[in-house]
């Protein structure tokens, strides 16, 4: 029931924000949060592509200027964009199915599975995300088990995601499969930089937490 209610709240807001705040070009956005997006997302895979992801979460009044929304933001999005492809799989597989496409199936089966184990570890990671966050500035033993954790549900989400991409190899395929194939590969790169945005955002506790070790 519980990850029925995030599966639901995520698409809800996934939803609104889509139809209510998109803006139709970045220079609407607020000049401060869009100085500060782009800053944090410097020298990340596909640093264009996931710019505009976060953009999409914000209004002209709204001003993000803390790693800890923005890490929590992009991994909203990554969730936002597996729950989207898994939909689509499904959708896709039972057609397969029904038209008796063994093969199609059968592959389109497998990255489904990926995709739905994506979905559940980009959930656990931003559970763990909240209560790594009710920390605060405290810095600890606890706090870093929280960072390992989420690094690891991250991780594993986006191996899960790339596996799903490399399941359609060859330039020769249907353009049922090649949609496919984009749809993976983009849950692939927000994923990816999410992840390599939170670990910039644990920077910071890890460096506190090194210093406070080598204390005498």
């Amino acid at each position: 029931m519980a990850q029925l209610n995030l599966t639901l709240l995520v698409t809800f807001l996934s939803l609104f924000f889509s139809s209510v705040l998109v803006k139709p070009s970045f220079a609407n956005h607020n000049s401060q949060t869009m100085t500060y997006i782009e800053s944090f997302y410097t020298g990340t895979l596909c640093q264009d592509l996931c710019i505009r992801c976060p953009t999409k979460y914000v209004t002209n009044y709204s001003i993000i200027d803390d790693p800890q929304h923005l890490a929590h933001i992009a991994l909203s999005v990554s969730l936002s964009r597996a729950l989207h492809t898994r939909g689509y799989l499904l959708k896709i597989s039972n057609e397969l199915n029904a038209m008796k496409k063994d093969k199609e199936y059968l592959t389109v089966q497998d990255c489904t599975n990926q995709t739905n184990d994506s979905v559940d570890q980009l959930s656990q990671a931003l559970k763990e995300l909240r209560r790594f966050n009710k920390h605060g500035s405290t810095v600890n033993d606890n706090m870093l088990w929280h960072i390992s954790n989420i690094e690891t549900w991250a991780s594993t989400a986006l191996t899960d995601a790339s596996s799903c991409v490399y399941s359609f190899s060859g330039h020769r395929m249907s353009k049922r499969m090649a949609s496919i194939k984009v749809k993976a590969q983009n849950v692939a790169e927000v994923t990816s930089n999410a992840l390599a945005l939170f670990r910039r955002y644990a920077t910071r506790y890890r460096q506190a937490s090194a210093r406070t070790t080598k204390k005498p």
